[in-house]
């Protein structure tokens, strides 16, 4: 069984963790400056990721080789599989002509594009955050604003920046879930401080949004729909996820985003229209359409509500599930505790992870999930055959929507398994410790570089819920060896960790291909987004300082048994 060194370098963590940071380097370089395609960027991190691992820590290489797999696998599923779904979901509309009547629908309430932004980009896809996550809303969201006109870039910029707000809660609350998991913590108090550290940037991301993406002084000429906005969203994120826990935060705080939204944009009109600079102007014909004819066109996305939300109740998703299990081909080697999970070949438990990044020396598990069928993909891709049957979509041409949407998607999808590739490579090595241990060693400034780890940990996973299950627990281990409170710590590496999102290669990956770009503005949009995720992270860093030294009453406080 391989050991886990995470000072390879002579012992020290001050000449090893510069070593672990150059895939990191290489990365942003190509993006950064190189201008490189991502899939090229995240192929050449990976390469290099696999040198340092064999050459500096020692890896086995086919440890090496097997980590890159599985997660690759992860990469492709469930993570890819959904964003495949959501846009074939999205083709679907466009090439039944049903996504006209939804522009119009759009139209009505109002054609002014900073508040179509706010509707789509924030209300609805936070929605779809709640409700599915792993990059569907950035992939539904973008390509729908693309689709009312919107410059593709621009589309694609403001939905990764509007994708910040909702993901701590995303998926059902699934990211809060394994933290409490990982870290041995109550779900309900790490929910509630998780909530009121995302609360506060909830309620400024919508005007965030308007300000970056049209100035203060026409985000000024739009404050009433900004407030209406962002105060229903955060005060419904902020109760639910303090006191009914991190399930339904998004769902809830969404669905009152909108209705107040709607309400908002047919009682209140803005004195001066917005548009962009080339903008397509949206012909304004939702009078022409039946109430009929707007309901047909809005159902593909009604189906995906409907499936999604159906797929996620535990009951029903329990029993799918057992089917997925009696499916499940005899000789794969499954995990005992668990239904669905297959034990990696020659990775699971061969590695032992040391402390202080685990309480004690522990196997590192790999177990992939393949719940194919209870999948949140799942559940989009039979809504668009749902769809695809209501509006009497041939088989022939369902099946040419499918080929177009793979062509679409392919280097999309090329990128998000040589990111997670990467992701895991960098785990199972024990680099991604190396460096979490090296901000770890900030003493009174950890409450601030705990953020820095979260946000770290969503860039190179692309996930919250991954970068939770990475430093989790280093996060609880650091925080109790400082006379920190392990609930502000572990919520703040979700919940700053959010802000890391936006420059994820694999969502840049998907909000260029759902928008319609080439693999050319990949680089240019990881430029864009780069600035807003560091200065939002820092925003973070610093109310965590705050939480820590100034209202450290205000963080729910945990007694040990016993006591």
């Amino acid at each position: 069984m391989w050991q886990h060194n995470y000072e390879p370098l002579g012992g020290s963590l001050g000449l090893s963790a510069p070593v672990a940071a150059v895939p990191i380097v290489v990365l942003f370089l190509m993006l950064g400056v190189m201008r490189a395609p991502a899939w090229k960027a995240a192929l050449s991190a990976l390469v290099t990721a696999l040198i340092v691992a064999v050459a500096v820590y020692g890896m086995p290489a086919g440890l090496a080789v097997i980590s890159m797999l599985y997660g690759a696998a992860y990469g492709l599923f469930p993570i890819a599989w959904i964003v495949f779904a959501s846009i074939m979901l999205y083709r679907l509309a466009v090439d039944t002509g049903k996504f006209e009547v939804i522009k119009d629908s759009v139209g009505s309430l109002t054609d002014d594009r900073r508040l179509q932004a706010m509707f789509i980009a924030f209300s609805f896809g936070a929605f779809i955050e709640g409700a599915a996550g792993f990059g569907a809303p950035v992939a539904v969201s973008g390509a729908m604003l693309a689709g009312l006109g919107f410059n593709p870039f621009y589309a694609a910029g403001i939905c990764l920046l509007a994708n910040t707000a909702p993901v701590a809660f995303g998926s059902i609350g699934i990211p809060v879930i394994t933290l409490a998991a990982v870290t041995g913590l109550p779900v309900l108090p790490l929910s509630a401080m998780v909530g009121r550290l995302c609360a506060m940037i909830s309620v400024i991301i919508p005007g965030y949004l308007i300000v970056v993406m049209a100035g203060r002084k026409r985000a000024v000429e739009v404050l009433p729909a900004i407030i209406a906005c962002g105060v229903s969203f955060a005060g419904v994120q902020l109760y639910v996820s303090n006191y009914l826990g991190p399930e339904l935060a998004d769902i809830l705080s969404s669905l009152a985003c909108i209705l107040v939204m709607v309400a908002v944009l047919k009682l209140w009109t803005p004195g001066t229209i917005m548009r962009l600079e080339g903008d397509t102007p949206v012909t304004v014909g939702a009078l022409k359409h039946t109430g009929g004819e707007i309901f047909m066109a809005w159902l593909p996305y009604l189906l995906l509500v409907a499936f999604v939300l159906a797929w996620g109740e535990p009951d029903v998703k329990a029993v799918i599930d057992r089917w997925t299990h009696a499916l499940m081909p005899s000789f794969l080697p499954q995990a005992p505790t668990g239904l669905n999970g297959i034990l990696v070949p020659g990775l699971h438990n061969a590695i032992t992870r040391v402390p202080p990044v685990t309480p004690a020396p522990a196997p590192y598990a790999a177990v992939f999930t393949f719940n194919w069928l209870s999948a949140s993909g799942t559940a989009c891709f039979l809504a668009t055959i749902a769809a695809a049957a209501v509006l009497r979509v041939s088989p022939s041409k369902f099946v040419g929507i499918y080929r177009a949407t793979f062509k679409q998607l392919s280097f999309a999808m090329l990128t998000i398994a040589c990111m997670l590739g990467l992701a895991y490579l960098m785990n199972y090595s024990g680099m991604t410790s190396t460096l979490g241990l090296a901000l770890a060693t900030s003493g009174v400034a950890f409450p601030f570089f705990s953020a820095v780890v979260g946000w770290l940990g969503v860039f190179l996973t692309g996930s919250d819920t991954s970068a939770n299950a990475l430093f989790g627990n280093l996060q609880v281990v650091t925080a109790n060896a400082l006379g920190l409170n392990p609930i502000l710590t572990a919520s703040v590496n979700s919940a700053a960790g959010v802000m890391g999102k936006m420059i994820s290669v694999q969502s840049i990956a998907v909000a260029v291909a759902a928008t319609g770009m080439t693999s050319a503005d990949e680089s240019r949009l990881f430029r864009f987004t780069l600035k807003h995720s560091i200065a939002l992270m820092v925003v973070m860093g610093v109310v965590s300082m705050l939480y820590a030294y100034v209202f450290a009453d205000w963080v729910p406080v945990v007694i040990p048994a016993g006591h």
